[in-house]
């Protein structure tokens, strides 16, 4: 009698499961109106029409029709960031990750008819986040509607290849491997024969060497790569009065059309935005009379994360946040610099800008450089974020004159002249070839070139924090104590910064 009674028992659970199971899936009804994708241009201009009337786009305002239109025409990939709530992103601190990561791809299994390791394109090792294959606008509403769920974007959705916008890598600090002569005017030739640009001594960088080369101090470059022909950012790394350092390069970029390709095409740079960003941080200074680098003894450790410097697609999107989820677990990187950017927000690159901070590192990133979106566009993502500090351009003998191609805006941070009032020049780097230099301007070498600063800093003050490092370089800076709305604390003095 007892075992029957248990049997019958063991029966109703399993019915009563199997039923609330299948509970848990409604029935989802779509709208006739938006059950047709919108076209390329269709989601472009409602991206845009945000842009200009609140400064703003972010996929979690988007419609359901909106959001899974960039999907199918991305792809069919979305990016899911889960978690217990916004700031539940690390994975090594989420107990359950797996019963969640778990739970949205039954989710979607269940809504697109396939088996869960058909809809998982990958799962990230670090953080709470997964990127999988969606076909069916029902899969996103439901998705939508899960108290996991602290994002859901396009995962391949490319706004400028189908935008008539100009690029930001087209201008004066995007892609390109040519070589200029430098205006005598540009530089000042020192011991052992390397050039200070110009611009450096703005910022009192030649004074601050007395003091601080950067020694001790590891800055990571989220870029393009490096020049594998520029041999000062190599095996000459060490050269002149440069000494005692290490350069190391990798690769996180995949330079494919398939968002299932998985091999890096290594860390050689393929536009030269990378190697001028390196060049102006930490180049050594050396005895080829080629111009030398803010912290000419730090040691570098660079990723080429993506093709050029609009983060613009699935493999250029992943590279940088693997990136800095790689710079994060180094314990030997105190800084990170990156002059890349989008207009708008990427939730995988948000969770590693985080996860990089929440390591400690002192995080710079480029305030923005176009021609195309000055008028309407403020300080671009994820400069934006309070996680990092954001950098830009003003003309020389200013805090407050922004350079020609530069954005600014109220989360701008500090600035760097690097505009010459008469010439227009920019600031002397090493170039793509060996022996040859360039000039390098925007926003770009000025988020670099602050970096180089914080490492100074830091060498001088080796037990310090980040936050105490950033402090010091907002008090030296030429409008402290005040925040000015638009150009932050202004230009950093580096002598008074070290000391």
């Amino acid at each position: 009698m007892t075992k029957q009674i248990l049997k019958l028992l063991v029966l109703i659970l399993f019915v009563f499961t199997s039923c609330s199971k299948d509970d848990a899936f409604e029935d989802i009804t779509i709208n006739p109106a938006q059950k047709d994708p919108l076209t390329a241009q269709q989601i472009n201009a409602q991206i845009d029409e945000s842009m200009s009337s609140t400064g703003s786009f972010n996929w979690k305002n988007a419609s359901n029709q909106l959001l899974w239109s960039a999907a199918y025409r991305g792809n069919n990939i979305i990016t899911i960031g889960f978690g217990t709530s916004a700031t539940d992103f690390d994975r090594s601190k989420s107990s359950t990750n797996q019963k969640m990561q778990l739970e949205l791809l039954n989710i979607i299994a269940h809504y697109e008819g396939k088996s869960t390791d058909k809809v998982l394109l990958s799962s990230d090792q670090y953080l709470n986040l997964i990127d999988v294959y969606v076909e069916k606008q029902e899969t996103i509403i439901a998705l939508r509607k899960n108290g996991y769920i602290r994002y859901i974007e396009p995962g391949d959705y490319k706004y400028f290849a189908n935008s008539n916008a100009q690029k930001s890598s087209t201008t004066s600090s995007g892609c390109g491997y040519d070589s200029e002569t430098l205006s005598t005017s540009d530089y000042t030739t020192v011991t052992p024969n390397a050039k200070v640009p110009w611009s450096f001594y703005q910022h009192n960088i030649p004074s601050a060497w007395n003091l601080s080369t950067g020694s001790g101090i590891t800055i990571g470059i989220v870029d393009t790569g490096v020049s594998p022909n520029q041999t000062l950012l190599g095996t000459s790394f060490n050269e002149g009065l440069s000494s005692g350092r290490t350069i190391q390069k990798f690769g996180t970029y995949v330079d494919s059309i398939w968002p299932w390709s998985t091999g890096t095409d290594g860390p050689n740079d393929q536009c030269g935005h990378g190697t001028s960003m390196s060049s102006v941080a930490a180049a050594p200074r050396n005895t080829r009379g080629l111009p030398v680098g803010v912290a000419y003894n730090s040691n570098l450790i660079v990723y080429r994360a993506a093709s050029n410097v609009v983060l613009d697609g699935y493999h250029e999107q992943n590279g940088v946040k693997n990136a800095f989820t790689a710079l994060g677990n180094n314990a030997n990187v105190k800084i990170i610099s990156m002059s890349l950017g989008h207009i708008f927000s990427s939730g995988k690159i948000e969770d590693g800008v985080k996860y990089a901070y929440g390591k400690g590192k002192l995080i710079f990133c480029a305030g923005g450089t176009s021609t195309s979106f000055t008028t309407f566009v403020g300080v671009i993502f994820p400069a934006w974020m309070p996680e990092t500090v954001a950098v830009t351009g003003v003309i020389e003998g200013t805090s407050t004159q922004k350079c020609d191609v530069c954005h600014t805006g109220s989360k701008i941070d500090f600035t760097v002249q690097m505009q010459r009032a008469a010439s227009g020049n920019t600031v002397p780097v090493e170039s793509y070839y060996d022996g040859l230099n360039d000039y390098v301007g925007g926003s770009s070498v000025a988020t670099a070139t602050t970096a180089g600063i914080a490492a100074l800093v830091w060498a001088k003050h080796p037990t310090w924090t980040r936050d105490q490092v950033l402090t010091k370089m907002k008090q030296s800076a030429s409008l402290y104590p005040n925040k000015n709305s638009e150009y932050g604390y202004g230009n950093v003095n580096a002598y008074l910064a070290v000391q």
